[in-house]
């Protein structure tokens, strides 16, 4: 954590996050270290899809059309947590931890959204029916090793 930190101040880079189904681990983890203002500015925590249409932005029809769960909300969300924020970098983390999930939408699927100043990445990662306590950590971990990337010049 302590490197990332450093990295992004030495870059003079700025995160912002919007989380749903870690409900602001993210952003706990990153503003653990004193001077993490530095740094961080802002993180959301939209839970809910009216959350996700109020403060990111997201579209109800792509919340209808894919689910909260999709690489598209991710996307959504990403990108309206760096335009709101004003922040260098934005992840969003979506996705079920559980327990329960469907055949279509299975537990420990979690969506991420990476938004730069040139480009919007996403993946999914099924981290599988770990527990919701292992998911969570998990989806945590992943955007922190995200945001590490996208700090590499």
């Amino acid at each position: 954590m302590r490197e990332l930190s450093e990295t992004y101040r030495a870059r003079g880079l700025t995160i912002a996050t919007a989380e749903s189904c870690t409900g602001g681990m993210l952003s706990s983890a990153l503003t653990d270290l004193a001077g993490s203002s530095d740094v961080f500015l802002w993180g959301a925590v939209t839970y809910s899809n009216a959350a996700k249409r109020s403060m990111l932005g997201v579209s109800q029809v792509t919340l209808v059309a894919q689910g909260a769960v999709s690489e598209d909300v991710a996307r959504e969300m990403a990108a309206g947590a760096r335009a709101r924020s004003g922040a260098d970098v934005a992840v969003s983390i979506t996705g079920i931890a559980g327990p329960g999930g469907s055949d279509h939408k299975p537990e420990g699927r979690v969506c991420f959204g990476l938004a730069t100043a040139t480009d919007i990445t996403t993946e999914t990662v099924e981290f599988g029916a770990l527990g919701r306590d292992r998911v969570r950590r998990a989806a945590r971990d992943r955007a922190l090793a995200l945001l590490a990337v996208a700090a590499q010049p």
